[in-house]
């Protein structure tokens, strides 16, 4: 079994319109941009991470947002639900906030004794704010969501599969517990990581199978400390079977990736060495930053990405 994996690192997503998305998490929802980057494989679309203070592992959420992409088709087979954390109480304001700003898909719920507010992101995201022990987080306060109320991070993410058991199985293998089941969800938790250490497997039997298009999640990324421990990882995954990538350099992780049972593409991401390596923390994220490869061409990228506010 995996010991070294520490819960979520980020979650990665695909967006319409990037101005519509920076909107949404930096004043919607109040996170931080913590970088203005592109995509590796494709530099005229923006590669933009979202997330507290410094871009703690286990907070940031990213998304490539391609333009004209057609919308993605909800199914099996893929992240349903980005779940995040809120203090205790802070339902009632995100509630308010997200009506406030015709957010659609508010609901109410209680899963396993916690308290969930479910909403649709810009592109249909599936996303879930779960009031949860702060567990020695402090959100981002560079907005107008007060402290008491602020996204703390991630509290896990719920996928929707055909077939759980080889993915339960995964996951246990990865060093995740099998803890409580409510009808067709189980949860599974890892011990000793961070605060973002739930996800639970919705078994969905005969339902068609998702497309990925804007608003689907693209890969969901477990953290480990070091290259060191991502190499156990890897090797560990590649003994059990598993195809996985060689490491990439992603300039603020590195990164290996291999597709789950139920077809989800996982990502093994490094704590080491974040945001702050190319810009001081009290000004993440204001300016495109490129990767080396592409510096060279910054003129005619800059030239193809659309503008979005700081």
């Amino acid at each position: 079994m995996i010991k070294e994996i520490k819960g979520l690192h980020h979650v990665t997503s695909m967006a319409g319109d990037a101005a519509e998305n920076n909107a949404f998490f930096t004043k919607t929802l109040g996170l931080r941009r913590v970088k203005k980057t592109v995509n590796f494989d494709a530099p005229e679309v923006y590669h933009l991470y979202y997330g507290d203070e410094i871009g703690t592992p286990g907070s940031v959420m990213t998304y490539f947002p391609f333009g004209n992409m057609p919308k993605g088709r909800r199914g099996t087979g893929e992240v349903g639900t980005t779940v995040f954390a809120v203090p205790k109480g802070a339902l009632p304001f995100w509630k308010e906030r997200l009506g406030t700003y015709g957010v659609t898909g508010l609901s109410e719920s209680s899963f396993l004794g916690e308290d969930r507010l479910r909403f649709d992101g810009p592109d249909g995201d599936g996303f879930a704010l779960v009031e949860s022990a702060e567990r020695g987080r402090t959100p981002w306060t560079g907005t107008d969501v007060p402290q008491d109320a602020g996204i703390l991070g991630f509290h896990g993410a719920r996928f929707t599969l055909q077939d759980a058991a080889a993915t339960g199985e995964l996951l246990t293998f990865m060093g995740y517990q099998k803890d409580e089941i409510d009808g067709d969800i189980t949860r599974y938790r890892i011990e000793g990581g961070n605060a973002a250490d739930t996800i639970d497997l919705e078994e969905l039997q005969g339902a068609k199978a998702a497309s990925q298009g804007s608003g689907s999640v693209h890969h969901i990324a477990f953290a480990v400390d070091n290259r060191a421990k991502q190499l156990e990882v890897r090797k560990a995954l590649m003994d059990t079977g598993y195809q996985v990538t060689p490491v990439i350099d992603r300039d603020y992780f590195w990164a290996i990736y291999f597709r789950s049972p139920g077809g989800i593409l996982f990502e093994v991401a490094t704590n080491e060495p974040g945001f702050d390596r190319d810009e001081d923390t009290a000004h993440l994220g204001e300016a495109l930053k490129l990767p080396d490869r592409y510096e060279s061409h910054r003129a005619q990228i800059e030239g193809l990405l659309p503008p979005i506010e700081a």
